[in-house]
């Protein structure tokens, strides 16, 4: 019977409970007043919305950082921009149109915005919530920090709506076409950062509009939408004043040989039939401009052990070095250096012998040029990370700088910032900055500040030629777009077209 009891008491205890006091109805609970700006945007449709507490779950506000500035008279008439990350971490922007007085905050105000009754809609492009008196906008303080966001091109391409009228930064962008010495910001012009064109827009009443168009630079500027010929959604970013314009260079640096690819793992074993493919961005005579070839490998038995306190120039186990004193390349064209095997996938397999060879020798007999103790195994095939680059002239040394270099991986005793610093030397390239594009810090070393990027190691022994395709424009001396690592699976019979053809890296 205590049983049977101790069963039924709990049941009689909910039954008898009042409704109110249900544990799922909990007295006093509050849904908040604000809703995210995430779940403001969700309820678009493609239609207008009335905005209202039931579709807004509750709430009647908004509430964000300001990260419009209409001092420089470059955004859309009227519209507040506002940003928060209340959902999701998710950062989302919305624009709210309230007139003239949407000039009277600026960048790092916090406000509140009473949105019930007002209308979600499109107006050229850009979604934005309308019919909103200025009065229902209230400043709850100012001179809030604004995260730097650091977006590339081609995310913004892809989801035009993740960042409408949110702030935003492009890094390392320049005009596609390269701008003439006259030409300046105002219309539309195209800004590249190696993975998209994007329409920057300047209106000709801007106050910056006649500044000169940079080389280089970071552009800090909202996204706003616009409504394409075939009304599709096209993005572009409008700076707010002068000042998010930072110029970053002046001058072109053209990379006069590129790292296009590497064999670092034929199947078999690999002495001697390592090789690295490269591409020439001008014609070259090497014996009147010689370059030299770096290759480093850290893994943990590789000596002298430690940071590399002469950086490339460490030599032993750790770098490799081929001078490259004779040979032409045509630009444009590929050109290995490597082992004398010169096959494309280990021994028994495809002559590359009719290729450009501009250095090849036996490396498991042979010390490198200079330096580097002969090997077995000059890229490696897991573990640690290993690299190349590419250096003008062959007095390669610790202060040296590459015009080039990749990297795979990233363990090991890479980088240490001392005192003293040592590492190894990367160039301005599409992975890497000399100086961080941010903070304009210096960071000469792989693995320091930003520099952290690398490709990927491939399944041991299988023969995969990892091909680095990108487009490269040597008039603007930047990438257009980014080397991506393809992993080309060779077999004994491939010809030169699976590492030269569809995909790899090519100029404009």
């Amino acid at each position: 019977m205590k049983k049977i009891f101790y069963f039924f008491l709990p049941l009689l205890l909910l039954l008898g409970c009042k409704k109110n006091e249900y544990p799922g109805n909990y007295p006093g609970a509050r849904i908040s007043p604000y809703i995210a700006i995430y779940d403001v945007r969700d309820l678009y449709r493609g239609n207008d919305v009335t905005l209202s507490k039931e579709n807004m779950a509750g709430s009647d506000k908004i509430t964000g950082v300001v990260v419009s500035d209409h001092s420089g008279n470059n955004l859309p008439a009227g519209l507040l921009v506002v940003q928060d990350k209340r959902r999701l971490a998710e950062l989302r922007g919305i624009s709210v149109n309230i007139g003239a007085d949407a000039a009277k905050y600026v960048p790092g105000d916090s406000v509140i915005v009473a949105v019930e009754g007002a209308v979600l809609k499109r107006v050229d492009g850009i979604l934005q919530i309308t019919g909103i008196p200025a009065a229902n906008v209230r400043k709850v303080s100012s001179g809030n920090p604004l995260p730097v966001n650091r977006v590339p091109i081609n995310l913004i391409l892809d989801n035009p709506d993740k960042y409408e009228s949110s702030l935003v930064v492009v890094v390392k962008g320049g005009f596609n076409p390269l701008p003439a010495p006259t030409d300046v910001l105002v219309g539309d012009k195209l800004i590249n950062d190696g993975f998209g064109d994007l329409t920057l827009h300047t209106e000709a009443a801007a106050t910056f509009a006649k500044n000169p168009a940079p080389f280089s630079a970071n552009f800090y500027g909202i996204v706003f939408n616009t409504v394409g010929a075939n009304k599709q959604t096209v993005p572009q970013l409008r700076l707010r004043t002068g000042n998010d314009v930072v110029v970053l260079s002046s001058a072109i640096e053209v990379a006069p040989v590129l790292i296009s690819g590497f064999m670092s793992d034929v199947i078999g074993g690999d002495g001697n039939y390592e090789y690295i493919q490269l591409m020439a961005t001008r014609d070259i005579n090497f014996a009147a401009t010689p370059y030299s070839v770096v290759a480093t490998n850290n893994a943990n038995a590789s000596t002298p052990v430690g940071y590399p306190a002469n950086g490339w120039a460490t030599g032993g186990m750790r770098t490799y070095k081929f001078n490259l004193t004779s040979g032409t390349a045509a630009k444009g064209s590929f050109f290995y250096v490597g082992g004398s095997g010169k096959l494309i996938n280990g021994a028994n397999s495809t002559s590359m012998a009719g290729s450009n060879w501009i250095r090849a020798f036996n490396y498991t007999t042979t010390d490198g040029d200079g330096f580097g103790t002969k090997t077995g195994g000059l890229l490696a095939n897991s573990g640690n990370a290993f690299g190349m680059a590419v250096f003008s002239g062959t007095n390669v040394t610790v202060s040296s700088q590459p015009v080039d270099v990749i990297f795979v991986s990233s363990g090991g005793s890479l980088f240490t910032p001392g005192p003293p610093a040592m590492g190894y030397r990367i160039a301005n390239t599409d992975f890497y900055d000399v100086k961080n594009p941010i903070t304009l810090e210096e960071q000469p070393f792989y693995r320091s500040g930003s520099n952290t990027l690398s490709f990927a190691y491939n399944t041991a022994d299988l023969g995969y030629f990892n091909m680095l395709g990108g487009i490269y424009d040597a008039g603007l001396g930047k990438w257009l777009k980014a080397r991506t690592q393809a992993n080309i699976l060779l077999t004994k019979t491939s010809t030169l077209d699976k590492i030269e053809g569809e995909g790899a890296t090519r100029l404009k």
